[in-house]
């Protein structure tokens, strides 16, 4: 997961730490933080976050991009998804979740899905937690374990 900026409030940190303990008997998951770029100039900053998302990005790599405006998916659809990668010869996907002023064009470019968590608008923190809960869900539901129904 390569995501902009840090999260900052401490009840959310705590849920991504919960959700990362849970999820990694499932899957191995790596999460780099980009540097939010200065405000002031939001295509300047969708910009520059882009490039040094693109940056980290192996020419290999599944991209999904987290886009407000992207498909939509229930959980068992999320987790029939993620599954099928390796079968598809997809040896790593990354998440990633741009900064708050959107994905830069190069960067929605590169992606090779863009999914919507829902057409709500979420604070930006919030966004990596309910991914990982999201990416823990999937995996009990792929081993028809309890956790979804």
């Amino acid at each position: 997961m390569i995501a902009v900026g840090k999260v900052r409030e401490r009840y959310v940190a705590d849920a991504v730490a919960d959700f990362r303990t849970r999820l990694r008997p499932y899957h191995r998951l790596d999460e780099v933080e980009v540097r939010a770029a200065d405000g002031s100039d939001a295509a300047r900053a969708m910009q520059a976050e882009g490039e040094a998302i693109l940056k980290l990005l192996e020419p290999n790599d599944r991209v999904w991009l987290l886009d407000r405006g992207g498909e939509l998916f229930d959980s068992e659809q999320l987790s029939r998804r993620i599954e099928r990668l390796p079968h598809e010869g997809i040896a790593r996907l990354t998440l990633v979740i741009a900064g708050t002023f959107g994905a830069s064009a190069a960067l929605l470019a590169r992606a090779d899905l863009r999914w919507s968590l829902s057409p709500l608008t979420f604070l930006h923190e919030w966004t990596r937690a309910l991914v990982l809960e999201q990416l823990y869900r999937a995996a009990k539901i792929a081993r028809d374990e309890p956790y979804h129904h």
